[in-house]
């Protein structure tokens, strides 16, 4: 579906920013807004480009960047932080040598946090796509991670 055929399904309202927003992003084959996107849903609702961005770059819902194939998501509950959830996250990004929030060079991962997996009898874990991984230790993160990165090739 179009980005015009998205807006001509609301009224050109402030309030429909998000549903726009979220719908516009779920039709794109990249899965993210492009700053094309965010300037014509700008015009259709006459704001401003930086206010749609403002929006589209807050809700972690949506990006406004390119993801990488395999989305890792680590979880940062409370739970998670006593079992170790820092040194999860330090090594991830040392090993995919991204900071959070970031893609890497060859567009195969990218790294964020999440306030809760729901799994914290298995803390510190992460989600890699639908997988859910715990007890992880930095050994398993690097065999994690090896394990996609030669599913990929």
């Amino acid at each position: 579906m179009s980005i015009d055929n998205v807006l001509r399904k609301f009224e050109p309202l402030p309030e429909n920013l998000l549903p726009i927003l979220k719908e516009v992003q779920e039709a794109r084959p990249e899965g993210y807004l492009t700053p094309d996107d965010l300037r014509k849903v700008a015009k259709y609702l006459h704001m401003s480009y930086a206010r749609v961005y403002g929006v589209a770059s807050y809700c972690s819902a949506l990006r406004v960047v390119p993801k990488g194939t395999h989305i890792i998501q680590v979880c940062d509950s409370p739970a998670c932080q006593l079992m170790g959830a820092t040194t999860v996250l330090e090594e991830l990004k040392t090993l995919l040598g991204i900071s959070e929030g970031e893609t890497t060079p060859d567009g195969l991962f990218t790294l964020e946090t999440t306030s809760c997996l729901g799994v914290c009898g298995v803390a510190p874990a992460m989600v890699v796509d639908e997988d859910v991984w715990g007890n992880l230790t930095p050994d398993k993160i690097r065999q994690i991670i090896e394990s996609y990165r030669e599913e990929t090739k």
